[in-house]
């Protein structure tokens, strides 16, 4: 095997090698690029008073919120990564396959040239003179004419495949940058991710006993006002669509994953994120949705909320981070945020951005 053909063979095997080096558990964050300054906590409340609680409650929220988006963008960095990595994958293997298919071609063509060699190369008019047979001559010509037009196809096949190696080569090496540029977003959101978690956590743990409690309550009476302002909107009333048979077994699946935890990333089946728990909802319905919520903004059918019914997704703020799935009576099932567990709550607890339906 010659050196060109050494070199196309050991790229592909190296190619998979390290596919499978970037696909193991734990090597997203081995190097982020430009990381994102660890934001430093606010101090805490130094009184008691409801303005300094409520204060830390929009920290929190800020905090939380931040690492929904980050959250986002590592799960899309994360689902690109696994579907890049499976197409240079197959760009390896047609290149091992294709550099086969070419020494098979080569060997062949080394073939027809030492027959023509061993046929003397004589030209046709000198065979006819040395022949003692005319018909003999003439039956041999149509055989070389037929060896002729045999190995032009056999180098046409040759450069074919050469410049299918060639585009495989360019197409794996892209599919190779494309892959590096996503790991490093991966590993950049993944570390956002964990700095606003630990932040918001530090915040929480300055707090005394007395002080968490009522800043639940007003995390509570926010969300109570709220909904009770989306309700009074009458909005109510003109909901009364029923589930579809597959909207009806997405319920099903997330109702039943109530009290399980938030966890960032989670896709079940003992934890969840927010747009993990409806993805996986609707997979469990024999329909597969995008994984991130901003995705399943974007990609899924838009309806208005008058129209909505179970198993339908109500995305919320304005930069669709955060996703719950309706389940009637203006309640949703979602998993909230660090900390929390999947839970029912009011459809109308947060800023609606609109509603998406997976089946139509």
């Amino acid at each position: 095997m010659g050196c060109g053909k050494r070199s196309l063979t050991m790229a592909a095997v190296a190619l998979v090698c390290a596919i499978t080096v970037l696909g193991a558990p734990g090597m997203a964050s081995a190097a982020p690029a430009n990381p994102t300054p660890t934001p430093t906590p606010p101090a805490a409340p130094t009184t008691k008073s409801g303005k300094d609680l409520e204060a830390v409650r929009e920290k929190l929220d800020k905090l939380y919120h931040d690492a929904a988006v980050a959250t986002d963008a590592y799960n899309a960095a994360e689902e690109k990564t696994g579907k890049q990595s499976t197409q240079i994958v197959e760009l390896a293997k047609a290149i091992v396959k294709g550099q086969a298919k070419l020494d098979s071609l080569q060997d062949r063509a080394g073939a027809a040239a030492r027959a023509q060699y061993r046929g003397g190369g004589l030209p046709p008019e000198a065979q006819l003179w040395l022949s003692d047979s005319p018909q003999e001559y003439l039956d041999g010509a149509g055989r070389v004419r037929q060896g002729e037009h045999g190995t032009k196809g056999l180098l046409a096949e040759m450069k074919r495949t050469q410049q299918d190696l060639a585009q495989y080569t360019k197409d794996a090496s892209a599919q190779w940058e494309r892959l590096e540029a996503n790991r490093k977003t991966r590993a950049a959101a993944k570390k956002k991710i964990k700095q606003r978690i630990a932040a918001a956590e530090k915040l929480e743990s300055q707090l005394e006993k007395d002080e968490k409690k009522r800043l639940a309550k007003l995390e509570e009476d926010a969300a109570y006002q709220a909904q009770t302002a989306w309700l009074s909107s009458g909005v109510l009333k003109e909901i009364n669509s029923k589930a579809s048979a597959q909207g009806k077994k997405a319920v099903e699946y997330a109702t039943a994953q109530v009290g399980l935890p938030y966890v960032w990333g989670a896709e079940g089946p003992k934890s969840f994120d927010c747009s993990g728990l409806t993805s996986q909802a609707w997979a469990s319905a024999g329909h597969p949705i995008p994984r991130t919520s901003q995705q399943q903004w974007q990609q899924l059918e838009r309806v208005d909320i008058k129209d909505m019914r179970p198993g339908d997704l109500v995305i919320y703020f304005a930069d669709a981070s955060h996703v719950g799935m309706y389940i009637g009576d203006g309640a949703i099932v979602h998993a909230p945020r660090p900390g929390r567990t999947v839970t029912i709550t009011g459809a109308g607890s947060m800023p609606i951005l609109g509603v998406v339906r997976p089946d139509k």
